[in-house]
């Protein structure tokens, strides 16, 4: 019976970390310079395919839990936000409001999906309220998880393309920064392995919660 869950689970695991690991490498060789533009967008694209299988198969490991349900559904469209903007970077000679729009806009608008859909999964962890709950492996998922969401946002602020300079604000922000943020989520995907279904699938209850 509990066979199909603990199958999707470590199908959403596995995805996670291997996207976490792409964007991981894909941000390294982008700071190391030393290889081409192209390879670096193949290998971030990649990555987001499986970002986006683990959101998906998310969806189905929630049914039933509401809050549940709409975190794993907002995190699916952040990684569909981010197929546009990888599918984007692959255009040649794109202007600054060109680059802003159909590569920067769906990244920020990603990572933004991201940050919401960690709130409510810290929510969710914790009974109703954003708690510490070192306790639960569940909730080390969604805090090392949801550490990976500030880093991307902060990665995608730096990725603004400025007009007059045709550079983005900060390079090594972005890139640093998608780097620890990948490796949060590539740590999460592992925890999340180790994981059971019982504990990924049931709602905690105030009353059982021994944190005050």
């Amino acid at each position: 019976m509990g066979s199909p869950s603990r199958s999707r689970n470590l199908v959403a695991a596995i995805s996670f970390f291997l996207g976490g690991s792409l964007f991981a490498v894909g941000a390294f060789l982008a700071e190391l310079g030393t290889t081409s533009l192209v390879t670096v967008n193949v290998t971030y694209l990649v990555g987001g395919f499986f970002f986006s299988l683990g959101g998906y198969v998310s969806i189905l490991l929630a049914p039933g839990h509401e809050r549940a349900w709409r975190s794993a559904v907002v995190l699916f469209v952040g990684t569909l936000l981010f197929a546009v903007s990888l599918v984007a970077a692959f255009a040649e000679g794109l202007t600054p409001r060109q680059s802003n729009g159909w590569i920067w806009l769906p990244d920020i608008l990603g990572c933004i999906c991201f940050l919401v859909s960690g709130h409510l999964a810290m929510l969710e962890v914790g009974a109703g309220r954003v708690r510490v709950r070192p306790h639960l492996l569940d909730w080390w998922v969604v805090a090392v998880n949801q550490l990976g969401s500030v880093l991307f946002f902060l990665a995608g602020l730096a990725a603004f393309t400025r007009p007059a300079t045709s550079r983005e604000l900060d390079v090594a922000l972005v890139n640093w920064g998608t780097f620890a943020g990948a490796v949060c989520f590539a740590i999460g995907g592992v925890i999340q392995a180790f994981d059971t279904p019982a504990s990924t699938e049931t709602v905690v209850s105030p009353a059982h919660d021994d944190i005050p």
